[in-house]
Order: structure tokens, then sequence, then C-alpha cells
């Protein structure tokens, strides 16, 4: 009865891979391939093998963790998981509750966006998303794509980055004998660690269905670390890294008679954490709070998949309170108490023609409207009007598939007080192709260019005393080649596959903070020129030892050289802040039967914490060995899965970000149970 449910459950994660275009990280662009978006499906126990795609057919690098093999990870919210993409650093400041941001090839954390079932996630303020916010419990796909996902049908909002991390949570599916899923899951651990958690999915009809997802985590935060200041070594407990946080999640999802579909999604995260802070001058114990507010309500339509003419219309609303509390900070009134309050409207339409059924063009347009408020003292209270337009084509030539098109775009800043940004219009161009040398073999050959860059954010232009409003946008401009292969075997090796990329990326116009009178008041200026060299290996492959064991070794290794190259600075030709020249991972996992074995190694080579390489500067380099052991049962009706895991197994003492020690030995225990 297992091993059936296994191969249902593998059958459903390969048929929403290629049912729905926003569930996919790796579809195939084609014309021929675009399937309809169907998201309720009903199938019947029925006995399948499975055989794994190897190689991506996508044009633009990409990189994915879904199934099976994102559950068995040591991982507990998005930015765990994001460390074993290879090319990317995460800014990690400690504990469950710190901030955890992502920095792809080296262009800084504004250049990736973060995409929910298929809209973008916002922060006008500072344009950050923390991923620790994030939790798997109702994910079923991550995705991350070097400039761009490889399809022309998607909104202009989706062109706009030089990197894009896609977050893809569960789609319902249904045996035909079942209305309803349920799961009840619960994890416990060190830092005092409780997460429950709650999934219940409905069939309303054989077209509609409903999901709710709900999770509480509790934390302390406390944990041993190590610290010295050059002279002498000392060990101390973690304080004021405690974290309580809320999430509640709701979805509708129809498809109709023509086979057009509907998705309504309501969010809302709400959290208080305190923020440890560095470690600096023997001072241990930070005071600041932290308060968040998240909610956002988005609907997505699509048109059959099956037309010459298809579209896509996307609407979201979002809004966002963050307090932040500085008892340290002494104003004219009191401790600092800053609260600001976001909110965004966005609009947005796709427009996909078959000219052939090797040729497709396409044209969106979007349409965004961001407000920020603020308690703060002489505060601009800006808003902005974004408008996005992109024309893309796209020609499947037998062996090649070349992709090209242009983004226009438009902004209007406003303010209530003091002056405003002005208005800014550009036009970037992309192109992208790839080329299959054989038909009989795997192997691909892929290429892009693109120009892009990332506007300054409120907090760049109108945060009191520090903002500019003369700032220009920060430009990348990047250059990729690399190739895939993979080849399946009928003995105990069951497959290799392997890609290789090597890039260029020139940043120009970087938005940097520099001190002016004194160390309390500081500037935004466009100083920063930046290049960056780099090479991503990924090495998979799967063979089944002795029996039923299985085992699915997977490498990835990352060399990067990225140079501040400012005419006239001082740290010309250094090594930027915290990127390391070389880092990898390294995951093995076993299965035999029921029983699943995850081993998984993290390397981050050696770095710089300021722009100047000197030895005071220098900052270790670390790894951390995790392991993790699950167990599944099925009784009767029900299954469940039991699992620990136990991190940084040799406890070692390192910084992700200078003076934020990062924690040592710690493990989870969790549980859950399939209705």
């Amino acid at each position: 009865m297992h091993k059936r449910n296994r191969y249902i459950t593998t059958l459903i994660a390969a048929i929403i891979s290629c049912g729905y275009q926003h569930v996919v990280a790796q579809e195939s662009t084609t014309g021929s391939d675009k399937k309809d978006s169907i998201f309720i499906r009903t199938l019947d126990e029925i006995i399948v093998e499975y055989k794994t795609q190897l190689t991506s057919n996508d044009i633009t690098p990409s990189q994915t963790l879904r199934g099976q093999r994102l559950q068995n990870m040591n991982s507990l919210s998005v930015a765990d998981a994001v460390r074993f993409f290879s090319g990317t650093q995460l800014k990690d400041y400690g504990g469950i509750g710190g901030l955890k941001t992502l920095d792809t090839r080296s262009m800084g954390t504004n250049h990736t966006a973060v995409f929910y079932d298929g809209i973008q996630i916002g922060n006008a303020q500072n344009g950050q998303v923390d991923l620790g916010k994030f939790s798997l419990d109702n994910l079923q796909e991550i995705s991350l794509y070097n400039s761009q996902r490889s399809q022309i049908f998607q909104s202009a909002r989706s062109f706009a980055s030089s990197a894009s991390l896609y977050l893809q949570s569960r789609v319902p599916v249904f045996k035909k004998s079942k209305n309803y899923n349920a799961r009840i899951s619960y994890k416990g651990g060190s830092f005092g660690l409780i997460d429950p958690s709650l999934l219940y999915e409905q069939k309303i009809s054989d077209k509609t269905a409903i999901t709710l997802s709900s999770e509480y985590i509790k934390a302390n935060g406390r944990y041993k670390f190590r610290y010295t200041n050059g002279v002498y070594d000392t060990s101390a407990t973690r304080e004021n890294a405690d974290i309580e946080a809320w999430r509640i999640e709701t979805g509708l999802f129809t498809s109709f008679k023509d086979s057009s579909s509907l998705q309504l999604k309501l969010y809302h995260y709400r959290s208080a954490r305190g923020l440890p802070g560095a470690i600096v001058s023997n001072k241990f114990v930070r005071g600041q709070r932290q308060w968040d507010n998240n909610a956002f309500a988005q609907l997505m339509f699509r048109s059959p998949g099956n037309k010459k003419f298809q579209y896509e219309l996307q609407g979201k609303f979002a809004y966002d309170h963050l307090r932040y509390f500085d008892p340290e900070y002494i104003t004219t009134t009191g401790a600092l108490d800053n609260r600001y309050y976001q909110r965004e409207i966005y609009l947005s339409s796709a427009n996909l023609y078959r000219i052939r059924s090797w040729w497709e063009v396409s044209a969106s347009v979007d349409l965004q409207w961001n407000e920020l408020d603020a308690n703060l003292y002489r505060f601009a209270y800006p808003t902005r009007y974004t408008a996005l337009g992109s024309l893309a084509t796209q020609l499947q030539l037998s062996s090649v598939n070349i992709q090209g098109g242009v983004l226009q775009t438009r902004v209007w800043d406003k303010v209530q007080e003091y002056g405003d940004a002005g208005n800014k219009q550009k036009l970037t161009p992309f192109i992208a192709a790839s080329w299959k040398p054989f038909r009989d073999k795997d192997l691909r050959v892929r290429a892009f260019y693109k120009n892009i860059f990332r506007l300054p954010t409120f907090n760049d232009l109108y945060y009191t005393f520090i903002g500019n409003t003369n700032l220009r946008p920060e430009y990348t401009t990047q250059y990729n080649l690399g190739l895939s292969y993979s080849h399946q075997f009928n003995g105990a090796l069951q497959f290799v596959a392997f890609d290789a990329d090597a890039y260029h990326n020139d940043i120009t116009d970087k938005i940097v903070a520099v001190p002016t009178t004194n160390l309390y008041r500081w500037m935004m200026l466009n100083l920063g020129k930046v290049n960056v060299k780099g090479i991503d290996l990924s090495l998979r492959s799967s063979l089944r030892a002795a029996g039923k064991l299985v085992i699915s070794p997977s490498l990835k290794y990352t060399y990067q050289e990225a140079k501040d190259v400012t005419p006239g600075e001082s740290s010309y030709g250094h090594q930027i802040p915290y990127v390391p020249k070389h880092s990898g991972s390294a995951i093995v996992n076993l299965t035999w039967q029921k029983l699943n074995f995850n081993y998984s190694f993290i390397y981050s080579g050696q770095r710089f914490n300021q722009k100047m390489n000197i030895p005071v500067n220098h900052v270790e380099p670390w790894y951390t060995h995790d392991i993790s052991v699950a167990r599944e049962f099925v009784v009767s009706n029900l299954s469940a899965r039991l699992m620990f895991e136990l991190n940084n197994v040799l406890d070692q003492h390192y910084d992700v970000v200078a003076n934020f020690p990062m924690p040592g030995r710690y493990f989870r225990i969790s549980a859950s149970i399939n209705l």
C-alpha cells in the first residue's frame, strides 16, 4: 500500500509540473508544449514508474527544489533551502528570527525578485524580502532563475530583474474516492522551537477546490556561541533572538469548461521578534524589537492554453506594517519607535499570439502603485507610480530556440513634503538562445544577454537625513554561456546530469551609503562599479544499490571574482564584501523502502567584511554538516512521517555576516499525519 501511495505521489508531482505554467519551474516554452491550466485533478489509484526529468529545457540557467527532495532537506524556511543553490549567498544574521536575504551572482540582494504563486512580493521601502518568513510547510517547489524564466508568456514584471526566485504553494490534488486532504504537522527542537501547522484542502466540485494552511512558530532563540576580540576568546549565549509568528493563507482554485482557470490567494503573516544585533565592543545583549504585519490578496486568471491567442490577468493588493523599537537610541521624545505603513496595488495583462507552431510573440503591460507612510520627523511621504511594458518573441527552429525582447519602464515619484526624485524611463533589451547539437543526445548549449536595472528604494531616496533624491538607477549587464548534459542508463546507475555556466556581470552606478559629517549621518550615493566573473557547476546522479536501496548524490560548486572597479577608489581590484571566491554544497540522499537518510554539506570560502581586502577585514571560511533520518508509516487510511534532524553536526562556530554569530549544533524533530 505504501509503495502504491509513493508512486501516486510521484505521479501527482509529474502531472502538476506538466499542467500548470506557474507550477512549472522547468517547463518547455515551445508553443506545442504548453499545457492547459487545470488545478483540480482526480486520480485513480494506479501504479506507475516515473523517471525524473534529467535535463532542463530552460534557455536561461535554473535550479529547482521540489517534491520529496525538498521535503527531505534540513530546512525550516525558504532561506534554509536556497542555501543549496549555486551562485548565491544567503545573507543570514543568525537565529530563527534573523533577517535572511538572497544575493544572486554578487549583484546585490535588491536585484533578486521573489515571486509567490507567480506574482512578485514587493517591498518599495527597502527592496528586500526576508526569506525566513516563508515556511516550507505549504510549498511544493522553489525555483531560482538567472535573468528570468524561460518563457515569453509572462507579466512584464517577470522580465524586470536580474534574477528571480519563484515560490509555488501546493496545488490541491485528490484521489478519486476523496473529497478532501488534511495534514497535521508539528516541529520542535533546539532554541525552544514550537512549530505546529495545519493544511486542509476541500474539493467543492470536479473543477473547484479551496485550501487552508496555517502555522504558528515560537522560539526563544537562545544558543551558545564563541566570540573573540583578537585578544581572548569567550563563550556566551545569544540573547534577544526570540520570535513568535503566525501565518495563515487560503486559496481558491477553479477551472472552467474551456480549460481557462482562476486562482485566488489570501495571505496574512504576523510576527514579533527580537533583533539580537552585532557583537561589538564586548556588548552581547541588544534591546531592539521588530513587529511585522503583512497581508496580501492576489488573483490570477488564465485563458485556455490550446488557442492561438492566450492571455493572463493578474491583480494584487498588499498591506505591510513594520514597527521598529530601539531603546538604546534616545530622541527628543524618548526611545526610537518607528512605524512604517506600505500599500501596493498591482495589475497585469500578459498576452501571447502564436503566429506559427514555431513562432510566438507576446506583449505585457503592468501597472503598479506604491505608497509609504511613517511617523518619522521630516518624512517625504512618497508615492510611486510604475508602468511596465514588454514585447518579446520566440522562435523554435528544429534544434535551436531563440528568445528576445525589450522592456519599457516608466516611473513617477510624488511626495507630500520636500523634493521628489522625478520621473524616469528606460528601455532595456534581452536575448537568449539554446541549441541542441545532437538529435539523439541530451546535450544543450545556452547563452543569454540582458541589460536591466533596479530602482532606488524609498529608503534610498527619502529616508530622513540619509536619502538622496538625485540617485540614479543601479544597472546590471549580464552575459552567460552554459551547457547541460544528461544520460539515462538501464543498469544500477540510473542517470547522470551535468550543468555548467560561465558568466560575466557588470554593475554600474552602484548605490552605496557613505558617512558625511559624522558616523550617525550617512548619505546614499551612486559611487560603485563592480565586475563579476564566475562559474557554476552542478552534477546529479542516482543509482540503485543492493536490494531496494537508492542513492542520489548532488554536487554544486561556484567560483566568483567580484571586484570593485570604481575609478579612484582605494579598494580598486579588491573582492567586494562577503563574496567568497569558492563555495559549494553536497547532498547525498539514501532511500530504502520506508526509510530515508539525508546528508548535506555547505562550504563558503574566505571573505572580507569591508571593501579593503586587508587582514583586519578577513572573515574565516565556514562549513556545516547536516543529517536527517525520516521514516514513513501507513496505518489503515492514515499515513504518517517522523523526521529527526541534526544540524551543524561538528558544532562549527562561524559568522555569515561579521559579528552576527550563527548557532552551533542543534536539532529538530518533526511529525506529520495525513488524514
